[in-house]
């Protein structure tokens, strides 16, 4: 059985982890992961959905061989992993989270490779690093710390305790904390409408983003208008300011746009 299926319905791709009740991060996974990320993009997805199998969305790496695995072996794995969720983050698409149960480790780190997470009240997210003796190897704390500042970043991966998911919204580091029976449902229609939005609009913000991640306002200001202005010869700028002038000129609401994604 798969560790990690794809599909795409309607623009909409959805990635799900089917390796329950644990969902554990292994070299089957990322190699299913890397494929599925191949395949979205070479298909006409606009959106992507990361879910979870079972009552947990992942409890993180399959850390059963790694007592008995020498150093560079398990560096070469870890680089792989990473390689891969950076792929996923890397996406030019909305990428969306649904997260229900624990959340832990590589779990939360495949999570945070997500543009938007949503997740269930019951949720609880942590770094179990810290317990071993090691520390986020696939870029954790760093990418909270992003989201949640320095002083929580380092807080949560030096206790390894479970947080849950309303302190993990307060933070910033969830966007929304839905009830557990509509986790998916809420999820999944909220990626289903950025799919239908301009979608190489939402790549030039991710893209602005990570400008400004690396080196700040500078940086993204620098990067700006070589992102931005070829967004005006695209079909969905054409349409979408067409739309919006002519209601303007004939005083009327400026109507919704069948973005088309080029």
């Amino acid at each position: 059985m798969p560790h990690l299926t794809y599909s795409l319905d309607d623009g909409l791709a959805t990635l799900v982890l089917t390796n329950p009740p644990q969902n554990r991060i292994d070299p089957r996974m990322a190699d299913e992961l890397d494929e599925a990320v191949d395949a979205i993009g070479h298909s006409g997805a606009r959106a992507v959905l990361v879910r979870a199998e079972g009552p947990d969305f992942s409890f993180g790496g399959d850390i059963a061989d790694w007592p008995d695995t020498d150093v560079h072996t398990l560096r070469t794995v870890f680089e792989r992993y990473m390689q891969v969720f950076n792929r996923l983050e890397r996406l030019p698409l909305p990428v969306i989270a649904a997260v229900q149960g624990l959340c832990f480790g590589g779990g939360l780190e495949l999570a945070l490779r997500a543009d938007v997470i949503f997740a269930a009240e019951s949720a609880r997210f942590g770094h179990p690093e810290q317990t071993l003796g090691i520390v986020t190897l696939l870029g954790g704390i760093y990418r909270v710390a992003e989201r949640a500042g320095r002083a929580r970043a380092a807080e949560w991966a030096l206790t390894s305790e479970q947080v849950p998911a309303i302190v993990m919204a307060d933070a910033g580091v969830v966007n929304r904390v839905i009830a557990d029976d509509a986790l998916l449902a809420e999820a999944t229609a909220f990626a289903r409408r950025v799919a239908k939005g301009p979608t190489r609009a939402h790549a030039a913000h991710k893209a602005l983003l990570r400008a400004w991640a690396v080196g700040g306002v500078a940086a993204a200001d620098e990067a700006m208008f070589d992102i931005a202005m070829p967004l005006f010869e695209t079909d969905d700028v054409k349409a979408g300011l067409d739309s919006a002038v002519k209601a303007a000129k004939a005083g009327l609401a400026r109507p919704a746009v069948d973005f088309q994604g080029r």
